[in-house]
């Protein structure tokens, strides 16, 4: 890769991996040469509620790419997503969403400033 310069990037589908939150990642892009940015894949399995989080100091966006969910962010109340919804959350917000449908729920967290895992606050555990 070309820090500086243009480039296109392909995410091998094998480096999917699981994480505490209930769900799976695939980087798609999360560089410490690109601090303004990630964007990562969340497949979320039916049935599954993600772990109530928040991330300090950066930004989340879902963008809903398939399947059928209830977000739960802040104050708002539960809201049903689906493909090409979009939910922002602002920093330091709490946050989880379930897939209440029958496939896999997917969407893309996009994080800016870039996703670490410094950010991240487990409210299940607090």
């Amino acid at each position: 890769m070309n820090p500086g310069g243009p480039s296109v990037h392909h995410p091998d589908p094998d480096q999917e991996y699981p994480i505490a939150e209930l769900c799976r990642i695939l980087e798609v892009w999360n560089r410490p040469e690109d601090p303004a940015l990630s964007v990562a894949q969340a497949p979320v399995a039916p049935g599954v509620t993600t772990r109530l989080h928040r991330l300090t100091g950066t930004i989340e966006r879902y963008l809903i790419l398939a399947g059928q969910g209830r977000v739960e962010i802040g104050d708002l109340a539960p809201e049903v997503v689906g493909p090409g919804d979009l939910v922002h959350i602002p920093a330091g917000c709490p946050q989880r969403i379930t897939n209440s449908g029958d496939t896999d729920l997917i969407f893309l967290a996009l994080c800016t400033p870039r996703f670490t895992q410094a950010v991240y606050e487990d409210l299940d555990r607090a």
